[in-house]
């Protein structure tokens, strides 16, 4: 089924969807929608949800469907572009940065928190798949983020240092990182910045990775396809996130509540199983039956809108 504007889902009748653009702190141009409830009255102050996209996703994907629906639930609900990616400004394209991508996030809320019919007391954010471990690590240091629900969660500089499941060698990471030297001299000469693999199979079949099949499954078909999304990055882009930890001060998100919804079956459920060990009170992990990373990105039947507007309204 086709939809319009490279959206992966119709616009409720319910809702309405602008675009705006605002700037970062490091002066990237950010593209966003705010979505709003149809019935909105510039009268009142709304709660706020801010949504970001899975690492290599873009805002007409998941954080769309997600505001689409919560946008019926009266909230006001933003989403957007990582910097040097989808619409928004940065070059080279295809970057990524642990810095940068965190920052998106406390942007984002500069933007809302200054609109006039949002509460700035009840902000609060979900991030999906990358955008948890970059929602979380904004949260530690940004107090206006009031509350924080991630779904099917990575940590990106894990991954990135040790690997999917903490699989990577020391002598694989210094290998891997003498390749990124090499490349860093390449494009100080003028070559063209190398991507990463993507991570999403084209060609999948039965004889495919599980993951990347299962990722293929969602961006390389009419389910999720959107051609800003590439599923690569810059390679270089993997030396900060060796170098910078996302996650080390979670429990300083406390008193400020976490929700940790995962797939029961999700290759990634181990991320949101350590950071529920690690953060403090109140934190709460929600694991949904039958469905794994990928499925809580566009399944309406399991993906908990219910939950996730009782734990947002709830914020005081």
């Amino acid at each position: 089924m086709k939809h319009a504007d490279n959206y992966i889902f119709d616009l409720s009748d319910n809702v309405t969807r602008t675009p705006v653009h605002y700037k970062n702190r490091f002066g990237i141009k950010i593209a966003a929608d705010l979505y709003l409830p149809k019935s909105f009255d510039k009268s009142k102050k709304y709660p706020a949800i801010i949504v970001g996209a899975p690492y290599g996703g873009v805002k007409e994907q998941s954080p769309g469907l997600y505001a689409n629906v919560l946008a019926q639930r009266d909230f006001a609900v933003l989403t957007f572009d990582p910097s040097y990616n989808g619409y928004s400004s940065g070059s080279p394209r295809h970057l990524s940065s642990p810095e940068i991508f965190v920052e998106d996030f406390s942007a984002a809320v500069d933007y809302l928190g200054t609109r006039d019919f949002v509460n700035r007391d009840q902000i609060g954010v979900i991030g999906i798949c990358g955008s948890g471990g970059f929602a979380l690590s904004a949260a530690q240091v940004d107090h206006r983020i009031k509350a924080v629900a991630t779904v099917s969660m990575y940590d990106i500089a894990r991954t990135q240092r040790y690997g999917l499941h903490d699989s990577m060698t020391k002598s694989q990471r210094d290998q891997y990182l003498d390749e990124l030297g090499e490349q860093r001299y390449l494009e100080f000469l003028g070559n063209e910045p190398t991507m990463t693999p993507r991570g999403a199979a084209i060609n999948f079949d039965e004889n495919t990775d599980p993951i990347s099949r299962e990722f293929g499954e969602f961006y390389s078909t009419e389910r999720g396809y959107h051609p800003n999304s590439i599923s690569q990055f810059t390679m270089t882009s993997s030396m900060a996130f060796n170098n910078f930890s996302l996650l080390d001060h979670l429990e300083d998100i406390s008193p400020r509540p976490i929700l940790l919804v995962a797939g029961e079956n999700a290759h990634s459920k181990y991320f949101s199983d350590d950071v529920y060990e690690k953060a403090k009170d109140p934190k709460e992990l929600l694991i949904i039956p039958n469905a794994g990373h990928v499925d809580l990105y566009d399944k309406m039947d399991l993906i908990p809108f219910d939950k996730f507007e009782e734990f947002f309204k709830s914020i005081k």
